[in-house]
């Protein structure tokens, strides 16, 4: 796993790191962080926002297992202190959207 700085949070689980990110011939700063849907709007997503930016502004984080690359954004695993970032977002969590999905039909 390549070690980044975190530099900037975008929203809940989006941020830009340094140095830049090189995948599949292409280079980037952007990192959106797979395993977890952060709100895009509302007070949830200000909250995902504030949450990631006090846990990783300016710390340093571990990228690992890309999905490709979408908007600019490197797709892939975010480890902050030997932890997938998405187990400090459970409630955002994928397979918890799954779940909710299926009680609602």
């Amino acid at each position: 796993m390549e070690t980044f700085k975190v530099e900037a949070v975008v929203d809940g689980n989006t941020f830009e790191v340094s140095p830049p990110w090189e995948f599949n011939g292409e280079t980037g700063n952007l990192v959106q962080a797979i395993g977890y849907t952060a709100p895009k709007s509302g007070k949830g997503a200000v909250a995902a926002e504030q949450r990631l930016s006090i846990l990783m502004q300016n710390k340093n984080v571990e990228l690992e297992s890309p999905q490709g690359i979408e908007g600019g954004r490197l797709l892939c695993k975010v480890f902050f202190q030997g932890v997938n970032l998405a187990d400090y977002f459970s409630a955002y969590k994928e397979q918890n959207d799954e779940a909710i999905e299926e009680v609602e039909e």
